[in-house]
């Protein structure tokens, strides 16, 4: 039960950075924002299967997949920040 609820204030936080960001990148343009904001939206859609999928799902163990890619574009984002910087 108390798992449910955190997953579902995880969710909530995931999906309010998402928005979050992409208010961001809206404004500025910034390919970062954009990319960090379809990585908390990728982290927000993780959290969400793996509060629907019931325990013994095998399914469940490829959403963690989902959420190695959401980090994995978190640290392409930040290279790609940093290398666009470095040119300039």
């Amino acid at each position: 039960m108390m798992a449910d609820f955190l997953s579902g204030v995880i969710f909530a936080g995931s999906l309010t950075a998402a928005l979050f960001f992409l208010r961001f990148w809206r404004q500025s343009g910034d390919r970062l924002f954009a990319m960090f904001a379809l990585a908390f939206g990728l982290l927000a859609c993780s959290r969400l299967l793996l509060a629907i999928l019931d325990e013994s799902n095998e399914a469940r163990t490829w959403v963690y997949l989902l959420r190695l890619a959401t980090f994995l574009l978190i640290i392409i984002a930040v290279v790609d920040k940093n290398r666009s910087s470095a040119r300039r």
